[in-house]
């Protein structure tokens, strides 16, 4: 038999300690979101073209992943706000 003890204060409490963490890293990839997906060949060959496209390409990448994983992140949120109110009623 297992039991599960869930203290609703604690419930918002942790709530809001992940709601902050989501936030700086909302405002860390919006920070770098523009840097990295407008990167410049660092020389005039094909090369060097071909590599910043690359990397202009993954960071168009983990920005589409990022945005996911907010929507995820505040779905999760969300999901502790709830579970704290349940308790509390």
């Amino acid at each position: 038999m297992s039991y599960l003890v869930a203290v609703p204060e604690m419930l918002a409490s942790s709530a809001g300690d992940v709601a902050s963490l989501g936030a700086a890293l909302s405002a860390a990839n919006a920070a770098a979101a523009k840097p990295t997906k407008a990167m410049l060949a660092a020389g005039a060959d094909e090369v060097s073209a071909a590599i910043a496209s690359l990397f202009s390409k993954e960071a168009q990448a983990y920005q589409a992943l990022s945005a996911q994983m907010e929507a995820f992140h505040q779905q999760f949120v969300q999901a502790l706000n709830a579970g704290a109110g349940l308790r509390l009623s």
